[in-house]
C-alpha cells in the first residue's frame, strides 16, 4: 500500500492544477508513465496511428479538421487522391492553413500543385529544392493547446489509409518545450521555402525530373503469360464455379459482376474453357461489339475470319464466333435463318435487359449447351426476374463494393453537392422548365462547383443530364465558359446520335480534345472508356440500379487514375 500511495501521490505532482493543460497532463501520465491510470478525458491521450481498422491517419486528420481553428502540414509527398480524400473536409475548413511540400525526386505531380492552390484559406510553400526534405509532420492549433501527427505518413492516399505507417499522435499545451520546437522548426522552413503560384507550377511542369521508380505489374486484370491471356485470381474462381455448375447438367447461369470488373474478358474465357462448335455474344447497342470482338480474338487466339457481325449493316453470321445486336438478331425473319440448336453456347450482355420482348424472343428459340447471362445490376425496377430465367444458378457475384475492396477498380471520391436553388427557394429537378435547368445562375453554380470540386487539368468527364434538351442547351451554354482559367469544351449525345457521333466523341474524349460529354442515358451501360476520371451528375434519380450504372462509366482502371463524381 506505501508503494501504491507514494506512486499516486508522484502523479498528482505531475498533474499541478485542474485546469485544461491538466487535462493534458493526466493523458501524459496515462501515456508515457502509467495506463493503468485513467485520464479524465481521451482526447489529449498520445496515440500510435499505423492504419490499422479506424485508426488511420485519414480519420485523425479529419478529426483535427473538424475541431481545430488552425494547421500546418509539413510533407515532402503529395498526391491528388489524398487531397481527394480530404478535400471536403478543407473546402468547409473555417480556419487558415499551411502546408509546406517540396519537389524532392520529382515525385509530386505538377497537377497536385494546382489543387493545392485551389483550397481556399490554404498557403502553400515550397521548401528550397537544393536542399533534402523529407518531413511528414501534421500540426493543429486549438484555443488552449496543439496537436501533432509526427511520423512516417506523407500526404498520399496510401499512407492516409492502407499502407502500415507508424505515427505518434499527440498534444501538449502552448508554452510547452515541444511546441517551442515544433514552431521554430516551421520558422525555418519558411525562410528556407517560398510562396507557391500559378507561374512557379508552369515552371515546374516544364522543368520537373521525375525519378526512375520501379513498380509491379498490375495483377488486378487479367496477365498475358507468353502471348497468352490467363486469369487472375477473381476470374479463376468464376470460371471454376461456373464449371461446377455445367458439370452438375444444369444449361443456364448468371455471372453477377461489377461495372469495370471484366466480365466480357470472363465471358471469353468461360468460353475458351468450354470450347464451343459455335458461339453467340447478343449485345444491346452496335458500338459494343466490335469491342467485344477484339477481347475475344485475345482470348481464343483464332484468327479474324472466324469472328463475324450481325448489325448495323453488317452480317457475317455464318462464322464461328457471331456477336449480334439484339435489334438485329430478334427481328422474326433474322431468328427464322437460325436453327434452335445453331449455337451451343450463348452469352447475353446486360442480361438485365432480359424481361424484354426482343431478348424472350431470342432466350425462347435458341436451345444452347450452355447460356451464360452477365449483368452488373441484376435487381429490377418491374417484376421480371432474371435469377428464375436462369434457373437460380449465379456460380459468380462481385458487387461493387467487394470489387473496390478486391482493387479491382479505380479508387473514387464521392461529393454530394446540391444543386442550385432559385432565389425563391426552389430548388432544381428533372420536372423544372427548360429555362431554369439552363439559367445563368444554374451554369454559374455547376462552373464553381466544378472548380471546387473537380479536377484541376486533364479532365475526362460525363456529365448526366435529367433530360435531351437540357443537355444540348448546356452544351452551348458551357461551351462558353471557362474553368481554371481554360475554355470548356463539352459535346452533347443525345439518343439519336448515331455511333459514328459517338465513337468520335469518345475518342476526342480520351484524346484530351473533349473536357466533358454531355448525356442522359445512352452511356449507363456497355461504354467502355477507362480514362474517365470524373462523373457529374446533373439529374436526380431513385433508382439504385441507374446511379451505379451512371457512377460506374468512371471506376474502369487505368494508369494513375483517380476517379471524382
Amino acid at each position: 500500500m506505501g508503494n501504491t500511495n507514494a506512486q499516486a501521490d508522484y502523479v498528482r505532482s505531475l498533474l499541478g492544477s485542474e485546469t485544461p493543460e491538466g487535462s493534458i497532463g493526466s493523458s501524459a501520465v496515462f501515456g508515457f508513465l502509467n495506463r493503468a491510470f485513467a485520464p479524465r478525458s481521451e482526447l489529449f491521450n498520445p496515440t500510435l496511428i499505423a492504419n490499422t481498422n479506424d485508426r488511420t491517419v485519414k480519420n485523425a486528420l479529419l478529426a483535427e479538421l473538424n475541431s481545430s481553428d488552425s494547421f500546418i502540414w509539413s510533407v515532402a509527398f503529395v498526391t491528388e487522391a489524398a487531397v481527394a480524400m480530404l478535400k471536403e473536409a478543407l473546402l468547409e475548413y473555417e480556419g487558415t492553413g499551411e502546408v509546406i511540400t517540396s519537389t524532392y525526386l520529382g515525385f509530386n505531380e505538377p497537377a497536385v500543385f494546382a489543387e493545392l492552390l485551389n483550397l481556399p484559406n490554404v498557403t502553400v510553400r515550397i521548401f528550397d529544392p537544393d536542399q533534402p526534405f523529407h518531413a511528414k509532420g501534421y500540426i493543429f492549433r486549438h484555443p488552449s493547446y496543439v496537436t501533432a501527427i509526427i511520423g512516417s505518413s506523407n500526404l498520399t492516399d496510401r499512407a492516409l489509409v492502407t499502407t502500415r505507417e507508424w505515427n505518434l499522435k499527440f498534444s501538449a499545451a502552448p508554452g510547452g518545450q515541444i511546441v517551442h520546437d515544433l514552431e521554430a522548426e516551421i520558422a525555418a522552413q519558411r525562410t528556407h521555402s517560398i510562396l507557391l503560384t500559378t507561374e512557379w507550377i508552369e515552371e515546374y511542369r516544364a522543368n520537373r525530373q521525375v525519378a526512375r521508380i520501379v513498380t509491379l505489374a498490375n495483377t488486378d486484370e487479367a496477365l498475358e503469360h507468353r502471348g497468352k491471356i490467363v486469369p487472375n485470381a477473381m476470374q479463376a474462381e468464376a470460371l471454376d464455379n461456373i464449371q461446377k455448375v455445367w458439370d452438375a447438367g444444369e444449361k443456364r447461369a448468371v455471372v453477377i459482376s461489377a461495372t469495370g470488373t471484366g466480365k466480357t474478358i470472363l465471358a471469353a474465357l468461360a468460353v475458351r474453357q468450354a470450347a464451343p462448335a459455335r458461339f453467340l455474344f447478343v449485345v444491346h447497342r452496335e458500338q459494343i461489339v466490335d469491342r467485344a470482338i477484339e477481347e475475344f480474338q485475345r482470348v481464343l487466339e483464332a484468327p479474324a475470319s472466324q469472328f463475324g457481325k450481325l448489325g448495323g449493316g453488317h452480317d457475317t453470321s455464318n462464322r464461328q464466333y457471331v456477336f449480334a445486336t439484339i435489334q438485329s438478331l430478334s427481328r422474326p425473319d433474322t431468328l427464322a435463318r437460325f436453327s434452335p440448336d445453331a449455337f451451343d453456347f450463348i452469352v447475353i450482355d446486360e442480361v438485365h435487359r432480359a424481361g424484354a420482348d426482343s431478348y424472350t424472343r431470342v432466350v425462347d428459340h435458341f436451345r444452347p449447351r450452355h447460356l451464360l447471362g452477365l449483368t452488373a445490376t441484376p435487381e429490377r425496377s418491374d417484376d421480371f426476374n432474371i435469377f428464375e430465367l436462369f434457373d437460380y444458378n449465379v456460380p459468380y457475384e462481385i458487387r461493387l463494393q467487394a470489387a473496390l475492396e478486391a482493387n479491382m477498380l479505380a479508387p473514387f471520391h464521392y461529393y454530394g453537392i446540391h444543386d442550385y436553388v432559385t432565389a425563391d427557394g426552389e430548388m432544381i429537378e428533372a420536372e423544372s422548365p427548360l429555362a431554369r435547368l439552363t439559367s445563368a445562375e444554374r451554369v454559374h453554380h455547376i462552373v464553381n462547383t466544378l472548380e471546387e470540386y473537380g479536377r484541376t487539368e486533364n479532365v475526362k468527364g460525363l456529365m448526366f443530364c435529367s433530360r435531351v434538351d437540357e443537355a444540348l442547351e448546356l452544351e452551348q451554354l458551357l461551351n462558353q465558359q471557362t474553368v481554371f482559367g481554360r475554355q470548356l469544351r463539352v459535346k452533347a449525345l443525345p439518343g439519336a446520335s448515331t455511333s459514328a457521333e459517338r465513337e468520335t466523341a469518345v475518342a476526342q474524349l480520351a484524346n484530351g480534345e473533349l473536357d466533358y460529354i454531355l448525356t442522359v442515358d445512352i452511356f449507363n451501360e456497355g461504354v467502355d472508356i477507362p480514362q474517365v476520371n470524373q462523373v457529374v451528375m446533373l439529374r436526380a434519380t431513385q433508382s439504385a440500379i441507374v446511379f451505379t450504372q451512371q457512377l460506374g462509366r468512371g471506376l474502369r482502371k487505368a494508369p494513375a487514375k483517380i476517379t471524382c463524381a
